[in-house]
């Protein structure tokens, strides 16, 4: 199986996403994106193939996306702020053939594999 994992080494429920793989076997492509950043497009697609939208992918533990929610801010604003400020997304996504989870609850990730 192939996974990619939007990951950041310096958070604990993201390398614990990168252990759970890694004991099922699997070698996952990982992407540092605070190194990185976004694109449009993989945002685009990761919002549809996680089912939580722009919105729903906001990490909340930071006060710009706090605002943007707060603002009811549109798909594109979102989607700007994530690009300009990376950090903005939550974390870990991994993503299979089967769809992308955010690993909060580290379980739903299982859906996926």
């Amino acid at each position: 199986m192939t996974a990619t994992i939007y990951h950041n080494p310096k958070c604990s429920t993201s390398r614990k996403a990168l252990e759970l793989l890694q004991e099922k076997g699997i070698t996952p492509t990982v992407v540092e994106y605070l190194k990185t950043g976004w694109d449009a497009a993989t945002l685009d697609r990761l919002a549809k193939s996680t089912g939580k939208g722009f919105a729903g992918m906001l990490r909340m533990r930071e006060d710009e996306a706090k605002q943007l929610a707060a603002d009811g801010a549109s798909d594109d604003v979102i989607r700007a702020a994530m690009i300009a400020s990376p950090v903005l997304v939550e974390r870990p996504i991994v993503e299979t053939a089967k769809g992308a989870r955010i690993g909060r609850p580290l379980e739903t990730v299982l859906e996926i594999l």
